[in-house]
């Protein structure tokens, strides 16, 4: 990926959404159980990648810049979604519940992406007005994001962990 693809932080991250977006939408459409789990994989895999650049380098540079409760609700929805990722990537397409666990990631997802996507108070908004180089963000996070591609196609992602989220064992 060249960095001039994205003129900037924000305009990656919502091209990362509109990838994910249409891989929950391939999934949707798709009947096949093989073909749904290599789908299920992808987005998986896509999110990891994504949540570990923003909550590696975009959210901290903004930290103390705009709305704190927009970073931690943004930190938690992260972890919610890693507890379904795991989930989904324990699992196989032929499982109970494994159609609905995607579907409640897509919800969580479009949720998420509507709280940073939203304009005026959004946390991009929010980011737009800061004196944080965006430019420079987003080549830091194309440089993250490159090294988890390669470690992904190489050796796969590790399984993604909550940062905020404790959980407790039943």
């Amino acid at each position: 990926m060249a960095t001039d693809t994205f003129t900037d932080a924000i305009a990656l991250l919502k091209a990362d959404h509109r990838k994910v977006e249409e891989l929950f939408d391939q999934f949707e459409a798709t009947k096949a159980a093989t073909k749904k789990q290599q789908i299920a994989h992808q987005i998986c895999t896509e999110l990891k990648i994504h949540t570990s650049i923003e909550e590696e380098i975009f959210y901290p540079a903004f930290r103390g810049k705009i709305e704190d409760d927009t970073l931690d609700e943004a930190y938690v929805e992260h972890d919610g979604a890693k507890v379904l990722i795991n989930d989904i990537e324990a699992g196989s397409a032929e499982d109970d519940f494994y159609a609905a666990k995607v579907k409640v990631l897509s919800e969580e997802i479009k949720h998420h992406v509507h709280e940073e996507e939203m304009p005026s108070e959004g946390m991009f908004a929010q980011c737009r007005k800061t004196d944080v180089d965006l430019v420079a963000l987003r080549d830091q996070m194309m440089a993250r994001k490159e090294e988890l591609l390669a470690l992904a196609k190489t050796s796969g992602l590790p399984a993604a962990k909550p940062s905020v989220v404790n959980l407790i064992a039943a």
